[in-house]
């Protein structure tokens, strides 16, 4: 079968794709970027690649052929706190024009559930979204989901957070709120089963787990599985603005998928009876047993996506390629050389670099830049990475955004995400000589930018001098 993957690089995407290959079908995978996409070179080979903006007006020239089924996983929550749901609305207008050519014969959309007469902006957008494909001219599967629980996604990330990092909290009212959390791995199974099954056609089907839980549950839940004890008091004071500016300091979600959750978790999730679940001899799968199936996945260091590496988890809007070509007039740079002994291990060094390995020298310095970037409206470094050893294009790495990962050509470049007067790349770099260039690039804002620089000149000498020592170091 000939499928369509929109989202392929998304949270959801990546963990679908693999099973769609398994299972002998033929993939076409839909991104913004294909320099981005993220999957290791014998994956490469078994897949085609459609380059897409669904935002922009559509470009009917080299269309796919002969596609059978469409995944419909575009989500834009995390875009904007104000214009997403005309983004959402925009992108599936758009995505009917292409299948209205394509003409596949299903399309399945992964949305969420919608079972409240005062509906949040982004449940409310999930739901005009389904309206809309609803007018396309093909069979559409709905699959309506709640909180999705895994390794790497968001709605763990944020639970994971707050339960390791606060074991006493004082938390909004909005924690008292039901909802019925679902496994990753249950999510993908529905997302295989009703492939091409007519039972399904034209139908929606909210898909949950067996436990209905209060989000104080779930947190109370995590730290029992995790082995500990939290402490958590409700308020009926906290304003949804003070609750989205707590989630967004105290975990590593960005300041506007806070805003956008708060504004969901006022609203009860809860699935609407159905037989999606035996028609496709589906298990459902526990909270606290997802929690463990997470924990297994992060310990084998197995995670294959994860939210924090999507663009949108940053300030970066734009295709990656624009920037991996560096700017070379109106910049500054600092640039450090040295000798390298073991090729091998340093290349281990630098695709080791940030996360909790840290960045070899000054650690508490890049922490304290993290909390004022923070405190600006910034990423900080509570992203991390999402694999401790390996990296790809477009993942994210603390502040930084992976522009280029090739260790084979041994570079690594990276683009700053931080919130600054210019724009920065930092590159790794070994050359035919064996020797180790790190050059810090940075091309000012008017004045404020160079300012700005100069102030720092001190403070690169210590970080930059002692971080290309220790990445050299092979003992």
């Amino acid at each position: 079968m000939r499928i369509l993957l929109t989202g392929a690089n998304g949270y959801v995407g990546r963990r679908l794709l693999p099973e769609l290959l398994a299972n002998g079908h033929e993939v076409i995978c839909c991104v913004r970027d294909k320099n981005r996409l993220g999957i290791d070179e014998e994956t490469l080979k078994l897949i085609h690649i459609w380059e897409v903006d669904f935002l922009l007006k559509p470009n009917l020239d080299n269309l796919p052929q002969n596609i059978d089924v469409a995944y419909y996983l575009i989500h834009s929550m995390t875009s904007s706190t104000t214009a997403f749901d005309e983004m959402e609305s925009k992108t599936a207008e758009n995505f009917n024009t292409y299948m209205l050519h394509m003409q596949p014969q299903q399309v399945i959309y992964l949305s969420g559930i919608v079972n409240d007469n005062h509906l949040s902006k982004h449940l409310q957008s999930r739901k005009n979204v389904e309206e809309i494909l609803y007018q396309g001219d093909y069979k559409l599967t709905v699959l309506r989901a709640g909180i999705i629980v895994g390794s790497g996604s968001s709605s763990f990330e944020i639970i994971r957070d707050l339960c390791e990092k606060l074991p006493f909290m004082i938390t909004p009212k909005w924690v008292l709120t039901k909802t019925q959390p679902i496994a990753i791995r249950n999510v993908i199974q529905y997302l295989i089963g009703v492939l091409f099954h007519d039972e399904c056609y034209n139908k929606s089907f909210d898909i949950a787990g067996p436990d209905v839980l209060s989000y104080k549950q779930m947190l109370q839940l995590y730290a029992k599985t995790r082995g500990f004890k939290n402490w958590i008091v409700t308020v009926p004071v906290m304003t949804p603005k003070l609750s989205s500016y707590w989630l967004y300091f105290v975990t590593s979600t960005s300041y506007k998928l806070a805003m956008n959750l708060v504004d969901s978790m006022k609203i009860e999730v809860i699935a609407k009876a159905n037989n999606l679940q035996e028609l496709l001899n589906i298990h459902p799968i526990s909270y606290v047993e997802a929690i463990e199936l997470a924990f297994l996945k992060i310990e084998q260091n197995l995670v294959i996506s994860s939210w924090k590496d999507s663009l949108v988890s940053g300030r970066f809007r734009k295709n990656l390629t624009e920037f991996i070509q560096i700017p070379k007039y109106g910049c500054l740079t600092d640039h450090q050389t040295i000798p390298v002994n073991n090729i091998e291990k340093t290349l281990d060094n630098i695709w080791s670099i940030g996360g909790s390995k840290g960045w070899y020298y000054g650690n508490w310095m890049w922490k304290i830049r993290g909390f004022l970037d923070k405190l600006v409206g910034g990423v900080g470094l509570r992203r991390g990475r999402t694999h401790p050893t390996h990296i790809d294009n477009g993942d994210s790495l603390d502040f930084w955004r992976v522009l280029l990962a090739d260790r084979e050509k041994k570079r690594l470049l990276l683009f700053a995400e931080m919130r600054l007067p210019g724009e920065a790349w930092l590159e790794f770099r070994i050359d035919e000589e064996n020797i180790l260039h790190q050059i810090a690039t940075f091309r000012p804002k008017g004045w404020l930018g160079r300012l700005y620089w100069y102030i720092l000149i001190p403070f690169h000498f210590f970080i930059f001098g002692g971080m290309i020592r220790n990445i050299a170091k092979t003992k």
